[in-house]
């Protein structure tokens, strides 16, 4: 069984044809999907999918590009969504540096307020950081306690960056990027072991080789797991087995 860690699934972008998505990725043996919100509305959505279906499991975020409007009805939102039984996780949620009209300090206290209720109701969260990798890891540090714990989602640094996340107690999860000629992954991952590994296709972005340029799907994780597979020499399956149970453990499932 293959695991998609962090997949859109609930997007508008599978309005059309969400049951044959969802039959092909149980075709390709997929068996747990971890859907993100990254708004309240999308959090909400990501949680009326999950109840359709016993693989599939929610989490709710406030997206670092989704914070400019944020108010403190919505924490309070998030934080009600969160008891449902279904929510496994608090995320998307952290830092992103990358568009010229971010607004650093509204990201930051966001990012803190959400890692304040993971922390509360002692759920793993999801983080997103993108050409913040310092502030990220510092806001992580200063708000660190014994049961925050997470994931860093579609992971984008190097070797340290990984270590340190570690350390700090989150799983790197790897996605499709790591099928491209140019990435730095394939250095990652083999510098990592299984166990500390995860598997996502943060779909519908940033499809794997072979399908490349086009809207991904869960199904296409197994590629994920294929490139990992031959990076440390071992079958697909076994990458699939031992990311679900990274997930598994993780999630409490």
């Amino acid at each position: 069984m293959f695991v998609d860690a962090h997949a859109h699934l609930s997007f508008q972008d599978y309005d059309q044809d969400r049951s044959e998505v969802i039959a092909r990725l149980l075709a390709n043996g997929v068996g747990l999907i971890l859907n993100p919100g990254t708004t309240v509305e999308t959090s909400r959505e990501a949680i009326a999918l999950a109840q359709q279906h016993d693989f599939i499991y929610a989490n709710v975020g406030l997206h670092p590009n989704d914070v400019h409007h944020v108010t403190d009805d919505d924490f309070a939102a998030l934080d009600a969504l969160a008891e449902n039984e279904k929510v496994v996780a608090i995320g998307e949620i952290g830092l992103d540096y990358h568009y010229a009209d971010m607004d650093v300090v509204k990201q930051q206290h966001c990012f803190r307020e959400m890692l304040r209720i993971a922390k509360r109701r002692d759920l793993p969260v999801i983080i997103h950081t993108r050409d913040a990798w310092q502030d990220t890891f510092k806001i992580l540090e200063e708000e660190r306690s014994s049961n925050l714990r997470g994931m860093m989602h579609c992971f984008s640094g190097g070797i340290d960056e990984a270590r340190r996340a570690l350390n700090l107690g989150f799983k790197i999860s790897i996605p499709g990027i790591v099928t491209f000629k140019k990435s730095h992954l394939p250095e990652v991952v083999a510098a990592l072991s299984l166990d500390e590994m995860l598997t996502e296709t943060d779909c519908p972005y940033l499809a794997p080789t072979p399908y490349r340029g086009k809207r991904n799907e869960p199904a296409y994780v197994v590629e994920v797991a294929k490139k990992i597979a031959m990076i440390k020499n071992v079958s697909a399956e076994e990458v699939g087995e031992r990311t679900t149970q990274v997930a598994q453990t993780l999630f409490e499932l």
